[in-house]
């Protein structure tokens, strides 16, 4: 194993699942000069020769191979297949080898990777960067992806003060700027900002092309509308996952935005048009409010 010095080097790194976010860490960490080496394991054969090629990452391995080779794991796959690899890790994770993750979702990466890594848990420091893009694939991949993008930790009791500083480096050697809450506070957060706004562009291109005039519709769309349903070109494995590890607090935050949407229906079959313009000018100050921020 490397000895790493978390300012300079983080030696053998595997990246699990090398799609847009995992390509784009391959980039971004070559590009630093953070790493010897990086690895990819992956699904598809025609993905991982396409990061191979992009330069996103030096080799192809297994997961057992990673955990027996690698500094630094980190798994860039759906949320729903965390278990899955920690179970294949477990048995041959070196003690000096660390974890990290890119899933949207931690309550229930943290509970899986507690139930099946034990002790081991403790090599696990969870992780959700906050970058992404429309697209998805290694062909998507941009070595910037996290330049100034925040990355959120959410550290386990059982985690070193050491090692969470380490895998903090990590993360910052590409760029981004990180941010420490706990796997509560992040999914309550994070369903709202973040996993509430996908199911609506899906939702919205949905209603739109099951329309009997969809075609019509499509072909008179704006600038608002594709702004608005940009994201619904994104992964629709990842978010199936994350709307089903995240199921308790997305569904609050949908059940509080239809019973918004219920109000501004009920405005607008009254004709109410002062309630209409007072619940617009009220999003649209805070709307203006964040780009001062």
């Amino acid at each position: 194993m490397t000895i790493i010095n978390p300012a300079s080097n983080y030696g053998t790194v595997t990246i699990v699942g090398v799609g847009l976010i995992g390509a784009s860490l391959g980039l971004a960490l070559k590009q630093a000069g953070v790493v010897n080496k990086v690895l990819g394991v992956g699904r598809s054969t025609e993905n991982l020769n396409q990061a191979l090629q992009m330069g996103a990452i030096d080799g192809i391995v297994d997961l057992v191979q990673a955990a027996k080779q690698s500094d630094v794991i980190v798994l860039c796959v759906p949320v729903a297949q965390m278990r899955t690899a920690f179970e294949i890790l477990e048995p041959h994770l070196e003690p000096k080898t660390m974890l990290t993750d890119a899933g949207s979702t931690k309550g229930d990466v943290i509970l899986a990777a507690k139930e099946v890594l034990g002790k081991k848990a403790c090599q696990f420091v969870p992780a959700h960067p906050i970058a992404g893009g429309a697209q998805h694939g290694a062909s998507a991949a941009k070595a910037d992806l996290f330049q100034g993008k925040q990355t959120i930790l959410c550290p386990l009791q059982e985690n070193s003060p050491q090692d969470i500083d380490l895998i903090e480096g990590f993360w910052q050697s590409i760029g981004a700027v990180v941010k420490k809450i706990s796997c509560v506070q992040h999914d309550a957060i994070y369903a709202a900002v973040s996993h509430l706004p996908h199911i609506l562009a899906y939702a919205l291109m949905v209603s739109v092309i099951n329309s009997e005039d969809a075609d019509q519709k499509l072909d008179h769309v704006g600038v608002g509308f594709k702004d608005f349903t940009r994201i619904a070109a994104s992964s629709p494995e990842m978010w199936r996952d994350v709307c089903l590890g995240n199921r308790t607090s997305i569904l609050k935050e949908l059940d509080q935005y239809l019973a918004i949407v219920g109000h501004m229906r009920k405005l607008i079959a009254e004709n109410d048009g002062a309630g209409l313009e007072k619940l617009f000018n009220k999003a649209s100050k805070a709307r203006q409010d964040m780009d001062v921020l």
